[in-house]
């Protein structure tokens, strides 16, 4: 019985593990595409992407995109001041949500660059 149980464990953390990777896959693509720069992330289930590049501070990019399409994302310089600039995306929710963020953030940061 324990042997089984030890199987089923590894198994759900394998799965687990696999789908945390296709939504990182699929976050650092699309972001990058949408004009916010992101590294792979090694670690944790977070992005951290380029935002200043808009011309707005890390909180008012993160406020007004909370007020124009209800997307939270977390600034950067809430991790220190060399965080300005950039923020933070938990990739802990389903697949189906992180598309709908980034369709949001998409339409966000075209209204920035017109």
């Amino acid at each position: 019985e324990a042997q089984r149980i030890e199987e089923r464990t590894n198994f759900d953390i394998e799965m687990m593990k696999e789908e945390y990777d296709r939504r990182r896959k699929y976050l650092v693509k699309a972001l990058n595409e949408i004009g916010l720069p992101c590294p792979k992330p090694e670690g944790a289930f977070y992005v951290f992407m380029q935002v200043g590049h808009y011309g707005l501070s890390s909180e008012e990019f993160c406020e007004r995109l909370l007020e124009e399409q209800q997307v939270a994302i977390v600034p950067g310089n809430a991790f220190g001041q060399c965080g300005e600039g950039y923020a933070r995306l938990s990739y802990a929710y389903s697949l189906e949500h992180l598309k709908e963020a980034v369709k949001r953030m998409d339409k966000f940061v075209q209204s920035l660059k017109k």
